[in-house]
Protein backbone atom coordinates (compact mmCIF):
# COMPACT_ATOMS: atom_id res chain seq x y z
CA UNK A 1 0.00 0.00 0.00
CA UNK A 2 0.99 3.63 -0.63
CA UNK A 3 3.28 5.23 2.33
CA UNK A 4 2.18 8.49 1.31
CA UNK A 5 -1.46 9.77 2.06
CA UNK A 6 -3.64 10.98 -1.33
CA UNK A 7 -5.27 13.88 -1.71
CA UNK A 8 -8.43 11.94 -3.27
CA UNK A 9 -9.34 8.39 -1.89
CA UNK A 10 -12.05 6.47 -1.25
CA UNK A 11 -15.53 7.09 -3.22
CA UNK A 12 -15.55 9.72 -6.23
CA UNK A 13 -18.38 9.00 -8.16
CA UNK A 14 -18.24 10.14 -12.26
CA UNK A 15 -22.06 11.39 -11.22
CA UNK A 16 -24.52 10.90 -13.91
CA UNK A 17 -26.44 14.13 -16.15
CA UNK A 18 -30.33 13.84 -15.53
CA UNK A 19 -31.45 15.15 -18.49
CA UNK A 20 -35.22 16.30 -19.27
CA UNK A 21 -37.46 15.13 -22.55
CA UNK A 22 -36.39 18.23 -24.36
CA UNK A 23 -32.64 17.25 -23.89
CA UNK A 24 -32.01 20.22 -21.33
CA UNK A 25 -30.25 19.48 -17.78
CA UNK A 26 -32.69 18.57 -15.41
CA UNK A 27 -31.23 20.37 -12.56
CA UNK A 28 -33.02 19.53 -9.79
CA UNK A 29 -32.86 16.11 -10.08
CA UNK A 30 -29.00 16.39 -10.48
CA UNK A 31 -29.11 18.40 -7.28
CA UNK A 32 -30.85 15.40 -5.91
CA UNK A 33 -28.20 13.02 -7.20
CA UNK A 34 -25.62 15.09 -5.43
CA UNK A 35 -27.21 14.85 -2.31
CA UNK A 36 -27.91 11.22 -2.39
CA UNK A 37 -24.06 10.36 -3.10
CA UNK A 38 -22.84 12.65 -0.36
CA UNK A 39 -25.63 11.67 2.19
CA UNK A 40 -24.37 7.58 1.56
CA UNK A 41 -20.43 8.92 2.23
CA UNK A 42 -19.19 9.14 -0.86
CA UNK A 43 -15.51 11.40 -0.45
CA UNK A 44 -15.48 13.13 -3.71
CA UNK A 45 -17.86 13.93 -7.32
CA UNK A 46 -16.32 14.07 -10.42
CA UNK A 47 -18.46 15.60 -13.08
CA UNK A 48 -18.72 15.55 -17.19
CA UNK A 49 -16.88 12.59 -17.12
CA UNK A 50 -18.18 9.55 -18.94
CA UNK A 51 -21.07 8.12 -17.12
CA UNK A 52 -21.74 12.12 -16.86
CA UNK A 53 -22.19 12.64 -20.80
CA UNK A 54 -19.47 14.61 -21.30
CA UNK A 55 -18.77 14.13 -25.00
CA UNK A 56 -22.59 14.71 -25.93
CA UNK A 57 -23.22 18.00 -24.01
CA UNK A 58 -22.85 21.82 -25.06
CA UNK A 59 -20.59 23.49 -23.28
CA UNK A 60 -23.77 25.41 -22.13
CA UNK A 61 -24.95 22.29 -20.84
CA UNK A 62 -21.67 20.98 -19.79
CA UNK A 63 -21.51 24.77 -17.81
CA UNK A 64 -24.78 24.31 -16.17
CA UNK A 65 -24.07 21.04 -15.00
CA UNK A 66 -20.71 21.97 -13.51
CA UNK A 67 -22.14 25.26 -11.92
CA UNK A 68 -24.71 22.64 -10.56
CA UNK A 69 -22.67 19.79 -9.00
CA UNK A 70 -20.57 22.46 -7.54
CA UNK A 71 -23.47 24.28 -5.93
CA UNK A 72 -25.14 21.67 -4.63
CA UNK A 73 -21.95 19.94 -2.88
CA UNK A 74 -21.73 23.40 -0.98
CA UNK A 75 -18.03 21.93 -0.35
CA UNK A 76 -19.18 19.23 1.84
CA UNK A 77 -16.84 16.49 -0.59
CA UNK A 78 -14.53 18.02 -3.81
CA UNK A 79 -15.63 18.44 -7.00
CA UNK A 80 -13.35 17.60 -9.78
CA UNK A 81 -14.01 18.84 -13.49
CA UNK A 82 -13.90 16.75 -16.57
CA UNK A 83 -12.15 18.82 -18.92
CA UNK A 84 -12.22 15.84 -21.72
CA UNK A 85 -11.97 17.53 -25.35
CA UNK A 86 -10.34 16.09 -28.76
CA UNK A 87 -7.27 18.67 -28.77
CA UNK A 88 -5.19 20.68 -25.80
CA UNK A 89 -6.63 24.69 -26.86
CA UNK A 90 -10.29 22.89 -26.25
CA UNK A 91 -8.95 21.38 -22.63
CA UNK A 92 -7.77 24.49 -22.08
CA UNK A 93 -11.18 26.20 -22.10
CA UNK A 94 -12.43 23.78 -20.39
CA UNK A 95 -9.94 24.12 -17.36
CA UNK A 96 -10.21 27.74 -17.84
CA UNK A 97 -14.48 26.95 -17.17
CA UNK A 98 -13.52 24.79 -14.24
CA UNK A 99 -11.55 27.22 -12.13
CA UNK A 100 -14.50 29.85 -12.61
CA UNK A 101 -16.74 27.53 -11.57
CA UNK A 102 -15.02 27.15 -8.31
CA UNK A 103 -14.08 22.89 -9.14
CA UNK A 104 -11.76 21.60 -6.93
CA UNK A 105 -9.40 19.87 -9.37
CA UNK A 106 -9.84 18.66 -13.40
CA UNK A 107 -9.28 15.68 -15.38
CA UNK A 108 -7.85 14.97 -19.05
CA UNK A 109 -7.71 12.56 -21.17
CA UNK A 110 -5.23 12.36 -24.29
CA UNK A 111 -6.22 13.92 -27.17
CA UNK A 112 -8.34 11.82 -29.53
CA UNK A 113 -9.77 11.31 -33.06
CA UNK A 114 -6.00 13.60 -33.61
CA UNK A 115 -3.28 10.77 -34.17
CA UNK A 116 -0.45 11.91 -31.19
CA UNK A 117 2.19 10.84 -30.65
CA UNK A 118 3.17 9.45 -26.94
CA UNK A 119 5.79 12.73 -26.81
CA UNK A 120 2.86 15.38 -27.97
CA UNK A 121 0.63 13.78 -25.43
CA UNK A 122 3.27 14.53 -23.08
CA UNK A 123 3.39 18.30 -23.98
CA UNK A 124 -0.44 17.92 -23.99
CA UNK A 125 -0.59 17.58 -20.06
CA UNK A 126 2.23 19.98 -19.63
CA UNK A 127 0.29 22.80 -21.22
CA UNK A 128 -2.30 21.94 -18.74
CA UNK A 129 -0.56 22.58 -15.57
CA UNK A 130 1.07 25.64 -17.10
CA UNK A 131 -2.57 26.97 -17.50
CA UNK A 132 -4.21 25.85 -14.29
CA UNK A 133 -3.20 25.39 -10.68
CA UNK A 134 -5.84 23.21 -10.14
CA UNK A 135 -4.56 19.47 -9.07
CA UNK A 136 -5.10 17.52 -12.27
CA UNK A 137 -5.83 14.02 -12.85
CA UNK A 138 -4.58 11.97 -16.16
CA UNK A 139 -7.40 9.22 -17.11
CA UNK A 140 -6.72 6.81 -18.58
CA UNK A 141 -9.76 4.90 -21.08
CA UNK A 142 -8.62 3.64 -24.28
CA UNK A 143 -11.81 2.36 -24.88
CA UNK A 144 -13.07 6.29 -25.75
CA UNK A 145 -9.66 7.61 -26.49
CA UNK A 146 -8.02 4.80 -28.34
CA UNK A 147 -4.36 5.51 -27.42
CA UNK A 148 -2.81 4.15 -23.94
CA UNK A 149 -1.40 6.14 -21.37
CA UNK A 150 1.43 4.11 -20.48
CA UNK A 151 2.79 4.29 -16.68
CA UNK A 152 6.35 5.11 -18.29
CA UNK A 153 4.19 8.24 -19.52
CA UNK A 154 2.48 8.81 -16.22
CA UNK A 155 5.17 8.12 -14.04
CA UNK A 156 6.97 10.66 -15.95
CA UNK A 157 4.57 13.32 -15.62
CA UNK A 158 3.81 12.26 -11.71
CA UNK A 159 7.62 12.91 -10.78
CA UNK A 160 7.73 16.24 -12.26
CA UNK A 161 4.50 16.89 -10.78
CA UNK A 162 2.66 17.78 -13.96
CA UNK A 163 -0.49 15.80 -12.67
CA UNK A 164 -1.16 14.73 -9.01
CA UNK A 165 -3.67 11.32 -9.85
CA UNK A 166 -4.67 8.89 -12.47
CA UNK A 167 -8.24 7.56 -12.73
CA UNK A 168 -7.51 3.98 -14.71
CA UNK A 169 -10.28 2.36 -16.49
CA UNK A 170 -7.57 1.05 -19.08
CA UNK A 171 -7.84 -2.40 -17.77
CA UNK A 172 -3.86 -3.03 -18.05
CA UNK A 173 -3.00 -4.30 -14.44
CA UNK A 174 0.16 -4.63 -14.82
CA UNK A 175 0.78 -1.04 -15.86
CA UNK A 176 -1.74 -0.32 -12.95
CA UNK A 177 0.93 -1.66 -10.66
CA UNK A 178 3.93 -0.39 -12.11
CA UNK A 179 1.84 3.00 -11.71
CA UNK A 180 1.07 2.23 -7.62
CA UNK A 181 4.68 1.30 -7.32
CA UNK A 182 6.28 4.04 -8.83
CA UNK A 183 4.43 6.94 -7.27
CA UNK A 184 4.51 5.00 -3.92
CA UNK A 185 6.40 7.75 -1.97
CA UNK A 186 5.26 10.92 -4.08
CA UNK A 187 3.02 13.31 -1.36
CA UNK A 188 -0.31 13.08 -1.96
CA UNK A 189 -0.36 11.56 -5.31
CA UNK A 190 -3.67 9.51 -5.90
CA UNK A 191 -4.24 6.34 -7.58
CA UNK A 192 -8.25 5.68 -8.35
CA UNK A 193 -9.65 2.52 -10.50
CA UNK A 194 -12.63 3.26 -12.78
CA UNK A 195 -13.73 -0.76 -13.02
CA UNK A 196 -16.62 -1.60 -11.17
CA UNK A 197 -16.18 -5.09 -11.08
CA UNK A 198 -12.50 -5.10 -9.63
CA UNK A 199 -12.14 -2.58 -7.06
CA UNK A 200 -11.55 -4.97 -4.60
CA UNK A 201 -8.57 -6.03 -6.37
CA UNK A 202 -6.98 -3.04 -7.35
CA UNK A 203 -7.36 -1.74 -3.81
CA UNK A 204 -5.37 -4.98 -2.67
CA UNK A 205 -2.87 -3.78 -5.45
CA UNK A 206 -2.59 -0.51 -3.85
CA UNK A 207 -5.36 1.94 -5.06
CA UNK A 208 -6.34 4.48 -2.56
CA UNK A 209 -10.03 4.12 -4.19
CA UNK A 210 -12.49 4.29 -7.10
CA UNK A 211 -13.92 6.46 -9.64
CA UNK A 212 -17.69 3.56 -10.66
CA UNK A 213 -20.14 4.91 -12.45
CA UNK A 214 -22.11 1.91 -10.85
CA UNK A 215 -21.72 4.39 -7.79
CA UNK A 216 -24.40 6.48 -9.32
CA UNK A 217 -26.92 3.65 -8.45
CA UNK A 218 -25.35 2.52 -5.21
CA UNK A 219 -23.32 4.75 -3.63
CA UNK A 220 -23.35 3.27 -0.16
CA UNK A 221 -22.08 -0.57 -1.00
CA UNK A 222 -19.24 1.07 -2.92
CA UNK A 223 -18.41 3.13 0.53
CA UNK A 224 -18.82 -0.36 2.24
CA UNK A 225 -16.65 -1.87 0.09
CA UNK A 226 -13.47 0.25 0.01
CA UNK A 227 -13.86 0.82 3.77
CA UNK A 228 -13.46 -2.99 4.19
CA UNK A 229 -10.39 -2.53 1.94
CA UNK A 230 -8.86 0.29 3.84
CA UNK A 231 -9.78 -1.84 7.14
CA UNK A 232 -7.95 -4.79 5.87
CA UNK A 233 -11.37 -7.06 5.54
CA UNK A 234 -10.71 -8.76 2.39
CA UNK A 235 -13.52 -11.32 3.20
CA UNK A 236 -16.57 -8.61 3.79
CA UNK A 237 -14.65 -6.72 0.69
CA UNK A 238 -15.49 -9.72 -1.13
CA UNK A 239 -18.87 -10.18 -0.52
CA UNK A 240 -19.46 -6.34 -1.30
CA UNK A 241 -18.12 -7.01 -4.27
CA UNK A 242 -19.70 -9.53 -5.59
CA UNK A 243 -22.61 -8.24 -4.50
CA UNK A 244 -22.00 -5.44 -6.70
CA UNK A 245 -20.60 -7.36 -9.94
CA UNK A 246 -24.33 -8.71 -9.46
CA UNK A 247 -25.86 -5.06 -9.87
CA UNK A 248 -23.33 -4.47 -12.65
CA UNK A 249 -25.28 -7.08 -14.79
CA UNK A 250 -27.92 -3.85 -15.52
CA UNK A 251 -25.04 -2.57 -18.37
CA UNK A 252 -26.83 -6.25 -20.08
CA UNK A 253 -29.84 -5.47 -20.13
CA UNK A 254 -30.01 -3.58 -23.70
CA UNK A 255 -30.58 -5.61 -26.40
CA UNK A 256 -26.64 -4.81 -28.03
CA UNK A 257 -28.18 -5.33 -31.81
CA UNK A 258 -29.50 -1.96 -31.70
CA UNK A 259 -27.77 0.04 -29.14
CA UNK A 260 -23.99 0.45 -28.60
CA UNK A 261 -21.70 0.27 -25.21
CA UNK A 262 -22.72 3.51 -24.25
CA UNK A 263 -26.22 3.48 -23.90
CA UNK A 264 -25.51 -0.19 -22.46
CA UNK A 265 -23.82 1.75 -19.25
CA UNK A 266 -25.63 4.88 -19.14
CA UNK A 267 -28.84 4.02 -20.19
CA UNK A 268 -28.69 1.43 -17.62
CA UNK A 269 -27.15 3.74 -15.05
CA UNK A 270 -30.50 6.29 -15.47
CA UNK A 271 -32.92 3.78 -16.01
CA UNK A 272 -31.57 2.69 -12.75
CA UNK A 273 -31.40 5.73 -10.89
CA UNK A 274 -35.41 6.36 -12.48
CA UNK A 275 -36.63 3.35 -10.80
CA UNK A 276 -35.21 4.56 -7.91
CA UNK A 277 -36.61 8.05 -7.68
CA UNK A 278 -33.72 9.51 -7.23
CA UNK A 279 -34.11 11.00 -11.13
CA UNK A 280 -37.09 11.84 -12.71
CA UNK A 281 -36.09 10.40 -16.20
CA UNK A 282 -33.95 8.10 -17.68
CA UNK A 283 -33.39 9.93 -20.89
CA UNK A 284 -30.15 9.97 -22.41
CA UNK A 285 -28.62 11.98 -24.81
CA UNK A 286 -28.89 11.22 -28.77
CA UNK A 287 -27.67 9.28 -30.51
CA UNK A 288 -28.66 6.87 -27.44
CA UNK A 289 -32.04 5.52 -27.36
CA UNK A 290 -34.48 5.05 -24.02
CA UNK A 291 -34.70 1.65 -22.69
CA UNK A 292 -37.60 -0.79 -23.72
CA UNK A 293 -39.87 -2.14 -20.99
CA UNK A 294 -38.42 -5.14 -21.36
CA UNK A 295 -35.00 -3.40 -20.84
CA UNK A 296 -36.07 -1.89 -18.10
CA UNK A 297 -37.86 -5.00 -16.55
CA UNK A 298 -34.17 -6.46 -16.62
CA UNK A 299 -32.73 -3.96 -14.79
CA UNK A 300 -35.38 -3.65 -12.06
CA UNK A 301 -34.66 -7.12 -11.38
CA UNK A 302 -31.11 -6.50 -10.92
CA UNK A 303 -31.94 -3.90 -8.39
CA UNK A 304 -34.69 -6.29 -6.48
CA UNK A 305 -31.49 -8.60 -6.58
CA UNK A 306 -29.57 -6.88 -4.41
CA UNK A 307 -32.01 -5.48 -2.08
CA UNK A 308 -32.37 -1.75 -3.77
CA UNK A 309 -35.14 -2.39 -4.58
Amino acid sequence: MSQSAPKYAGVIPPVVTPLGADGEVDVRSLERLVGHLIEEGVTGLFALGSSGESAYLTDRRRDLVLDTVVGASAGQVPVLAGCIETTTDRVLERADAAAESGADGIVATAPFYTRTHPAEVDHHFRMIRARSDLPLFAYDVPVSVHSKLSADLLLGLAGDKVIDGVKDSSGDDAGFRDLVIGTRDLPGFSVLTGHEAVVDAMMLMGAHGAVPGLANVDPGGYVRLVQACVAGDWEAAGREQERLIALFRIVRAVDQSTAGGSTAGLGAFKCALALLGVIDTPVAAPPMRAFTETETALVRACLEQVGLL
